[in-house]
């Protein structure tokens, strides 16, 4: 990979500094966020390596796409092996999401019993209207009885494997839940939380809130405060840390196509300025790389290569590869057929700078907070919700 200079030197308070999650030391203050259908193990070992380039670990905590906690007790073959890691994989990190304090404390259990996890994380940030309808995911900490009953539970559960919680800013202006969730999340034992600078009703539109993440550093002193949110360039990520004081940052939507931006990160955070901008060439190597450790994950190589065609997009975002080559790379059928597709592209063609750099991924508009009628009146749980909560527990995410 090509390595070219920064445009300014980084803070070295900020640079020197290590993440701690409960016994585990992370000397770089990074997390790949969970993202359904894309931090699968492939690229969870993808996003590792270029971690390693600059690190004397593998670059930060790695976290698993999120399984929902129904799907683990109900031992669905497809959510365990989703929550199956690799060996190189240290510490294991598993996202959880989940509705029931019965049912999510017992995924947990079983997961310890079965020693598939060194560290769990709770999704409360889902914004998805399937799931909000039903009262989970973001709108699920406005309830803050079953909010604490679930993080305390699977805090019990785990034992001496660090349970962490991510969520958002609220459900809305009107509705804000984060200095709760923080608080409790505190109290009943968690390892850190990790804080999406955005409401549910903003999804991922806009710009994150920023000032949120320093208010909640600022009320939860006693564990770790991750921040998550616009994170594009290792700049970004010293840029928040340096105006919020958050104990580290979660790096979601920035890294997709790009899983060298744990490179820069890496770097970024060990005080260097070296930082990856790939030819086309090295970016058809690095989409290579991802097809073959797909096709290890799935052990079928025609499902590996269709679910790499959702990356295709991301990898070539500003480089001259025209439409009709990427609807071509889209429709790829096996190895052999992308390694024809790729040799027609212009190995040699220079990082495009401006054109790759700055928001991936779809930010959408805000959108309306769909939430079980009467959800919004008070901060208990109703009866009918209860009875209709466990519907929640859907194979969706997000945060």
């Amino acid at each position: 990979m090509t390595t070219l200079s920064a445009p300014r030197a980084l803070a070295d308070g900020v640079s020197r500094r290590t993440l701690t999650i409960g016994p585990h030391t992370i000397d770089t203050p990074v997390v790949l966020a969970p993202m359904a259908g894309i931090t699968n193990m492939a690229f969870r070992l993808l996003c590792r390596e270029f971690g390693a380039l600059h690190s004397h670990d593998d670059g930060g905590l790695y976290v698993s796409e999120m399984v929902t906690t129904r799907a683990l007790v109900e031992d669905h073959r497809e959510s365990w092996r989703l929550v199956t890691m690799g060996e190189s994989e240290s510490p294991r990190s598993v996202q959880l999401y989940g509705v029931d304090p019965v049912t999510v404390r017992r995924a947990v259990e079983m997961l310890i019993e079965r020693d598939q996890a060194d560290h769990i994380d709770l999704n409360f940030g889902c914004p998805v209207p399937k799931v909000t309808r039903r009262g989970g995911g973001g709108v699920l900490p406005w309830k803050t009885e079953l909010f604490t009953q679930i993080v305390r539970g699977a805090v019990e559960a785990a034992g001496d494997v660090p349970v962490t919680v991510k969520t958002r800013i609220g459900i809305d202006d009107d509705h804000l839940t984060y200095r709760d969730a923080g608080l409790i999340a505190q109290e009943v034992g968690a390892a850190a939380i990790a804080l999406h600078g955005r409401t549910v009703v903003q999804h991922y539109s806009g710009t994150a809130r920023w000032e949120a993440i320093t208010d909640l550093k600022e009320l939860v002193t006693d564990i770790p405060v991750l921040g998550n949110g616009d994170i594009w360039s290792a700049e970004d990520a010293i840029d928040m840390m340096e105006q919020t004081g958050c104990d580290g940052v979660v790096v979601g939507r920035g890294c997709q196509g790009r899983p060298w931006l744990f490179a820069d990160l890496a770097a970024a955070f060990a005080g260097r300025p070296d930082r990856i901008h790939p030819t086309l060439g090295e970016v058809a190597t690095t989409l290579r790389r991802h097809a073959e450790l797909l096709v290890e994950f799935f052990e079928d190589e025609g499902r590996a290569l269709r679910d790499l065609r959702k990356h295709v997009a991301w990898y070539f975002k500003g480089y001259p590869v025209g439409g009709q080559m990427r609807h071509r790379l889209a429709t790829m059928e096996s190895l052999a057929d992308l390694d024809a597709k790729l040799a027609e592209l212009d190995w040699g063609s220079p990082y495009p700078g401006a054109a790759v750099e700055g928001p991936r991924g779809r930010a959408g508009s805000p959108k309306r907070a769909v939430v079980p009628e009467g959800w919004m009146d008070s901060r208990d749980v109703a009866a009918d919700h209860a009875d209709r909560l466990h519907e929640a527990e859907l194979d969706t995410s997000g945060g």
